[in-house]
């Protein structure tokens, strides 16, 4: 080997390391975003499920009321119930 492959070599990996470093930082944006998607989700499903279990009055469980609970969480549920108390379903 010469020292033009060997500086190739340490440019190509230098390059190599450069984009992991970078594309590990996106992956663990990208999850940590994803997490706290998840979380929310469940956080509005309990919340609905719960204020199901009380008397006066039922919020269906269905695609859309588990669809806004689930991408809104509290605040989500929270429109279910206005919206249910103004009678819009």
């Amino acid at each position: 080997m010469n020292d033009t492959d060997i500086i190739s070599l340490i440019i190509i990996c230098t390059i190599i390391v450069i984009i992991l470093i970078f594309g590990i930082k996106i992956l663990l944006k990208i999850g940590k975003i994803l997490l706290y998607i998840l979380l929310n989700a469940i956080l509005g499903l309990i919340i609905l499920f719960l204020f199901n279990l009380l008397p006066f009055f039922k919020i269906p469980i269905n695609i859309l009321t588990v669809l806004i609970a689930g991408f809104g969480g509290i605040i989500g549920v929270f429109l279910l119930i206005v919206a249910k108390a103004l009678g819009f379903y």
